[in-house]
């Protein structure tokens, strides 16, 4: 952790100090705000978090309910999801509280006596190593903990302003053109409603969106047709694997996708409750805890279920739907304007919940959007970066709706209609990297590059998320995760991965690199106020082929030691030399010759090009970048 560079702090290092709108932040609910999120769950939290990095912009989340989540109904957290909670800080601690899956068993009817059920396949979760993060089961409500401790932490001290229902809103013009209705729900006002400004909202309100259908939203997609209840249970149980994530199918038909939960004892069953009629009209939805236990005893036969505790239980419907739209632009009014209204997780998509998915791809959704937003409102970047958002993330939520239309209709299949017994687990062997959250790829765009030169880097394909990789850091010989050392803090990372014949400071292209970057008008980094650290927005690495013995630091290019805080100290973390044990020029398949790979602030891909391609890469941020009163207004807010 980065934290003396303001001088020494004796206390918990994760508190920052608190700037800008976190000074004096007011405890009722401002009448203006610079964004409204609505709703606390996974991708309004996580769009917060992240917005709470940026002490210029006045953020405010609402929540209907009185308190905190006290029992979330999602709870697969994939490795994708790992990887974006170490930028937030909590990995670490979440993974040592977390359940771990590491295999899948898969078990199907005997085939001397199908009706009692035998053990037929097992799977290891990640045998490709797809990440150095594992696949966690962890209660969403824990998720959502971690990130308001972070938000609490930020320069602007959020936290969420619980008791409001979103009623409405209406677009119209001026500096905080949408106004939202908003309902008391508890304390002494309940009942009253009030009226916030804001100059931009997040809807992250659930598949019952209220926001959704105040800018014309509509989920279309597939009708529910088949049921499952779902429960958290502490049972007694002669069934083997009641610690393992297991796919269970019978031969009545029924399946079951058992879940382990953390904390042990505690485990989750989703258990078939079969088709629904086209009449039914809800009335599976009164299927009782009851029912559904004997629905489970029945399906595990022989083995036997004796629950002694349900800590929470459902009945849902499938049914896979998608807005054509995540923002408040119509198709015809593309080009003609910017959004000022945002919709993310099931408030655009919903799907089954046995993939593990809705929670992961939600945060996504709110990290896209949160960066965005901040860049936008402190004047770093004009408004058409907000055009991306709908455009990226629509496209990943239908990838993801087609993904769970397969997944789940194998689940709900019986086994005597698979044309290989085996169909089920080749599926989840084959498929591991869509549900791990790595096959996003987002399509060239303002913010994506053409992958022209993506043979300089081929293990850092454009468009998808930043692998990490080890080195060594040179100032203080640490091996470390180069991926590890990127914070959510609204920066873009520049990687410069040096050439082989060059050590440091000898000239070369590394060196011409530097210079450029450090002193040429055009360069990104001349677009950072004068009075910030230079590494305010950008945060430039540099990985040199030497290991760290044969790099000496005092000769390193000054760009990439940047002089930091109100004491102008070398930052001397940002330099490193490979890892013997595990080189990251061959593990990503950089070429030796040299690259720079640019990384947006949520840690997607955005251009791989060569050392010399100063100009390509000053053309790639021109219309990202921009200066002006608004910049100036921020610099003066946060000092």
């Amino acid at each position: 952790m980065h934290f003396h560079h303001h001088g020494y702090v004796s206390g918990d290092p994760r508190v920052q100090p608190a700037a800008g709108t976190g000074i004096d932040r007011p405890a009722r609910l401002p009448d203006e705000v610079d964004v409204l999120i609505v709703g606390t769950g996974p991708a309004g939290m996580l769009a917060a978090a992240q917005l709470s990095q940026f002490p210029g912009v006045t953020t405010r989340i609402v929540e209907r309910r009185g308190g905190r989540l006290a029992i979330g109904q999602a709870d697969g957290i994939q490795a994708r999801s790992v990887e974006t909670f170490q930028a937030f800080g909590f990995a670490e601690r979440i993974i040592a509280e977390a359940y771990r899956i590491t295999e899948m068993a898969f078990w199907k009817p005997d085939p001397a006596d199908p009706s009692r059920i035998v053990r037929a396949a097992r799977a290891v979760d990640d045998e490709r190593g797809i990440s150095e993060f594992p696949h966690l089961i962890v209660n969403q409500a824990r998720v959502l903990d971690y990130f308001g401790e972070f938000m609490a932490n930020a320069p602007t001290r959020m936290a969420p302003d619980y008791g409001y229902e979103f009623v409405g809103l209406e677009v119209g013009e001026g500096e905080y053109p949408v106004t939202v209705t908003l309902v008391h729900t508890a304390g002494p006002d309940e009942g009253q409603t009030r009226s916030v400004r804001a100059k931009y909202v997040i809807g992250a309100d659930g598949a019952r969106s209220k926001v959704r259908d105040s800018i014309g939203c509509t989920l279309a997609g597939d009708q529910a047709n088949h049921a499952w209840g779902v429960m958290d249970v502490l049972a007694s149980t002669d069934f083997p694997d009641i610690r393992l994530k297991c796919a269970i199918q019978s031969h009545d038909g029924g399946s079951i996708l058992l879940i382990p939960r953390e904390g042990g004892h505690l485990f989750r069953m989703y258990v078939d409750l079969g088709e629904v009629a086209a009449d039914d009209n809800g009335a599976v939805r009164k299927t009782t805890i009851e029912q559904i236990i004997a629905k489970a005893n029945a399906i595990i036969h022989p083995y036997t279920l004796d629950v002694r505790n349900v800590a929470w239980h459902s009945v849902y419907e499938v049914g896979h739907r998608l807005t054509d739209r995540f923002d408040d632009v119509l198709p015809e009014e593309r080009g003609t304007r910017t959004p000022r209204v945002f919709i993310t997780g099931d408030a655009c998509h919903t799907h089954s919940a046995k993939a593990g998915q809705g929670m992961n791809v939600s945060m996504q959704d709110g990290f896209n959007i949160g960066w965005k937003l901040g860049h936008v409102l402190e004047g770093r970047s004009p408004d058409s970066l907000l055009s991306t958002y709908s455009a990226e993330r629509q496209v990943v939520a239908k990838n993801l709706i087609d993904f769970d239309k397969q997944w789940s209709t194998l689940m709900a299949k019986k086994p005597e209609d698979f044309e290989n017994p085996s169909e089920l687990e080749d599926f989840y062997v084959r498929t591991a990297e869509f549900p791990a959250g790595f096959m996003t790829e987002y399509a060239p765009s303002l913010i994506v590059a053409e992958a022209t030169h993506q043979n300089l880097a081929a293990g850092f394909p454009v468009g998808k998320r930043f692998k990490s990789a080890p080195v060594v850091r040179v100032c203080d010989t640490n091996p470390l995760q180069l991926g590890h050392q990127a914070t959510a803090d609204g920066r873009w990372r520049i990687y410069v991965f040096a050439d082989a014949a060059a050590p440091a400071g000898a000239p070369g292209p590394v060196v011409d690199f530097a210079d450029w970057l450090a002193n040429a008008p055009d360069s990104p980094l001349a677009a950072t106020p004068s009075n910030l650290d230079r590494d305010a927005w950008f945060d430039v690495k540099v990985i040199y082929q030497q290991d760290h013995t044969g790099i000496d630091i005092g000769a390193v290019p000054a760009v990439f030691k940047p002089e930091v805080g109100p004491f102008q100290l070398p930052y001397l973390e940002k330099v490193y030399g490979t890892d013997p044990a595990a080189d990251i020029f061959d593990l990503r398949g950089i070429d030796r010759g040299g690259a720079v790979v640019v990384v947006r602030p949520d840690q997607y891909v955005a251009h791989v090009l060569p050392l010399t391609a100063t100009a390509e890469l000053a053309a790639f941020f021109a219309p990202l970048l921009q200066s002006g009163a608004r910049v100036q207004e921020f610099q003066n807010l946060v000092g």
